[in-house]
């Protein structure tokens, strides 16, 4: 494990990503979020979805912010669900350490760039996880989760909670890859500030803190200057 001090890592108390809670509203917080940490520090983000949908839904609220429309050096690459070699590594390309334009990669959980990928040093600086990655209710999951209430009483764990908190570590995993990265790894919904989720947490995420969309620019400025 790398230096703990080289990770800023938060979990949001005032955003959501549960299906009664999306619409508009709450997609303009995650991309207040998104504009926030990018004040914080401009630089190279990906920021994860569970699904394609929602990524489309946050995506189109983030470019009519007046941060897009003054053209803030911002460049913006999304992933598709069919994308051939070049393509993808046209996505990866876009992450350069020294480019003008800070880039924001929107992805999905689970999906091509959540795993594999090595973005090191200031080619990638953060990572925005939205949502916490649980499969979508259907009858496998709920057959599964039946089963294991049965078995142990942790139905909703094994069919949904680890499957969830796998794509959610896969996908944090991306900002600090050598003992030279730093990063922010932001956690936005408010679930991961409960105790059954904090459980999942890997031991190292033991100093995760809180925050809210009244602190957010002001802990990521402070950890890049206490890094300075």
């Amino acid at each position: 494990p790398f230096a703990e001090g080289n990770r800023l890592l938060v979990a949001a108390t005032d955003v959501s990503s549960r299906y009664t809670r999306r619409g508009r509203k709450e997609y303009e917080r995650m991309a207040a979020y998104i504009r926030d940490i990018i004040r914080g520090k401009h630089g190279n983000y990906m920021v994860f979805f569970p699904s394609y949908q929602l990524m489309k839904d946050v995506f189109e609220v983030f470019t009519e912010m007046e941060l897009m429309k003054a053209g803030h050096g911002l460049q913006l690459v999304v992933q598709e669900s069919e994308m051939s070699e070049d393509a993808r590594q046209k996505f990866l390309d876009a992450f350069q350490a020294d480019a003008a334009d800070a880039v924001i990669g929107f992805c999905v959980m689970g999906g091509i760039f959540s795993e594999g990928i090595d973005l090191k040093e200031d080619r990638l600086i953060g990572v925005i996880i939205i949502g916490t990655g649980l499969p979508q209710v259907g009858e496998e999951r709920e057959l599964l989760s039946r089963y294991f209430n049965e078995k142990s009483g942790r139905g909703f764990e094994y069919a949904y909670l680890y499957p969830g908190m796998n794509k959610v570590l896969q996908a944090a995993g991306r900002v600090i890859r050598t003992e030279k990265d730093r990063g922010v790894i932001a956690l936005l919904d408010e679930r991961f500030n409960y105790s059954q989720y904090r459980k999942m947490f890997p031991r190292e995420w033991h100093n995760c803190s809180k925050t809210s969309l009244n602190t957010i620019v002001q802990q990521v400025e402070d950890f890049w200057t206490d890094k300075a």
